[in-house]
């Protein structure tokens, strides 16, 4: 089985002795004072920070499987309110993608594909036996628009967030980048969630 680490250490030898480093240099705070949660899907992850006008600096960028929150104290949430309440970002944006692979998953065949890859049956036995909802834990959404919905309203309900910090809800197409907007987090919450006011 071929590895990508010794690639990548061999490139990164380089790119530290030839100084490309160099045109990366900024500060820890984000100079448009912006957080972005998205998806780690690898359609996006030039394309996303290119549709948005970002460089190196300007934003502090989280990412995970569909850009979810789904618990209000998992790490995503904590490094959202890290990076607003440490590191003085001021709005939220939460931007999902059509064609995510979270939309098609379901535990069942999840749990099978852990299965074939050698995860014993048992272990997800007791792992059920012991309580953890792996249905749920393991289950995507169904609309990527009602997703966004979720997740931002999951944000700006927490308890430690500052009601203040605008959470807007975006979806980006994986192949051009436009932006769909589905929350407008200036807005009042009803108006903004598209609900009348």
């Amino acid at each position: 089985m071929s590895s990508e680490l010794q690639t990548i250490l061999s490139y990164n030898q380089q790119f530290v002795e030839s100084g490309g480093y160099g045109e990366f240099l900024t500060g820890k705070y984000p100079d448009r004072k912006l957080a972005v949660l998205s998806c780690m899907d690898a359609r996006i992850i030039e394309l996303l920070p290119h549709a948005l006008g970002l460089k190196n600096g300007d934003a502090k960028i989280i990412k995970n499987a569909g850009a979810l929150v789904t618990h209000p104290w998992g790490s995503v949430m904590r490094s959202l309110l890290v990076a607003v309440l440490e590191l003085k970002a001021e709005e939220i944006m939460v931007i999902a993608h059509h064609d995510c692979g979270m939309q098609k998953l379901h535990a069942d065949s999840f749990l099978n594909k852990a299965v074939a890859a050698g995860i014993p049956q048992d272990r997800i036995d007791t792992l059920r036996s012991a309580g953890i909802d792996l249905d749920s834990w393991l289950t995507g959404f169904d609309n990527v628009e009602d997703s966004v919905r979720h997740t931002v309203s999951v944000i700006r309900r927490h308890p430690l967030m500052p009601v203040h910090i605008a959470v807007h809800g975006l979806v980006i197409h994986p192949t051009t980048g436009k932006l769909n907007l589905v929350v407008d987090g200036s807005l009042p919450p009803a108006v903004s969630d598209g609900q009348p006011a």
